[in-house]
């Protein structure tokens, strides 16, 4: 029987002509704000604001099935995966990240606390450096610190320059977006100094930052519909640029109006080293940014995306349908979905085309 009350998931909603993505079962019941696939196996943990953090296992047809649950004391803001893929740790508005063990943890209780700030956690990121693994948290207290899981004190407490909105690693590369569009580039062999401060190459709020696979750079997305790619030694400026996104012509008489939404999340392909991004629009579009094109659009989905994630083979790509809190509390209404759907990825969409 399944940990949430169903033993498997039910055909969902089409996403792209010709296509059924399949519905995870017994989703959330308030908005998903964040999901991640294990390293090891396909565990998909799901955070979400019922402050609550689901663990769901996916079989080889896609369908789905409950495996463990635990709780914060506010939303749970962000989830990330330790190498192993066998402990999940997650963060949130109770100003606390919280680990749970897949294989031995309680479900239906409060995780494990590993980590403290003085207001709520955004960011959570597992860093497997050749030392070991070490947790990074990026807190509205406009801290990062650093967690050894042995000891309850924060090995490192790094000051940054504003509220911490995003946050990605890619060992030796960690990125960190902050409010007023402040970058901080850390090369993580001297974790406590920051290697580059910039501003965002985007003129608006910063909502996702996603390092490159090669960990020389990452893109970045703004509330605007707009992406950078940006690399981070001077040697390769000549390769950055940024494009549009997640628009729409308001009507097809006013073609110079577009209605513009916030990007919300970006991930690169674990294999091909392409990316998706994912939007309050409710579309989705998987890109090519060696050769700058689009590979794949999909229908928008019943509501805003939220979040997403490749799995680790890069076969599976799950994102979230749920209300995106762009409106604020007002807009929450009973109408918005909350739903997380597993798109089967084919070669034709993630990988790059062969130049004729």
């Amino acid at each position: 029987m399944a940990f949430f009350g169903a033993t498997t998931s039910t055909g969902g909603t089409t996403t792209a002509p010709a296509e059924k993505d399949v519905e995870v079962t017994d989703p959330p019941t308030d908005s998903i704000s964040s999901i991640s696939f294990s390293s090891a196996a396909e565990f998909l943990a799901v955070g979400s604001w019922n402050n609550e953090v689901r663990i769901y296992e996916v079989n080889a047809q896609g369908q789905t099935q409950g495996r463990a649950s635990y709780t914060h004391q506010g939303p749970v803001l962000g989830v990330c995966w330790n190498k192993e893929g066998s402990k999940v740790f997650s963060c949130g508005a109770d100003n606390a990240a919280r680990m749970f063990e897949l294989q031995t943890g309680q479900s239906g209780q409060l995780g494990q606390q590993v980590a403290q700030h003085d207001a709520p956690i955004k960011c959570v990121r597992w860093i497997d450096s050749p030392q070991g693994g070490i947790l990074a948290t990026g807190s509205w207290d406009k801290t990062v610190k650093y967690w050894d899981l042995r000891s309850p004190n924060p090995i490192a407490t790094v000051n940054l320059p504003e509220r911490c909105y995003t946050m990605d690693v890619v060992y030796p590369l960690m990125v960190v977006g902050c409010a007023e569009r402040h970058i901080q580039i850390f090369n993580l062999t001297n974790p406590t100094t920051p290697y580059r401060t910039q501003q965002s190459p985007l003129k608006w709020q910063t909502r996702v930052v996603s390092c490159f696979p090669s960990a020389d750079g990452y893109a970045i997305g703004s509330i605007e519909g707009r992406v950078a790619i940006h690399y981070v030694e001077d040697n390769k400026q000549n390769h950055n640029f940024s494009f549009k996104c997640h628009r729409k012509e308001q009507s097809p008489t006013a073609k110079d109006q577009q209605l513009v939404y916030s990007v919300n999340d970006i991930n690169f392909h674990p294999i091909h080293g392409t990316f998706s991004t994912c939007g309050s629009d409710g579309g989705l579009n998987f890109w090519n940014k060696e050769d700058r094109i689009r590979l794949k659009a999909f229908e928008p989905a019943s509501g805003p995306i939220t979040t997403s994630a490749f799995n680790r083979t890069g076969s599976i790509f799950a994102y979230a349908v749920s209300y995106d809190w762009s409106k604020g509390h007002s807009g929450m209404t009973a109408t918005h979905p909350n739903k997380i759907m597993l798109h089967a990825c084919k070669d034709d969409e993630v990988k790059r085309k062969p130049k004729r």
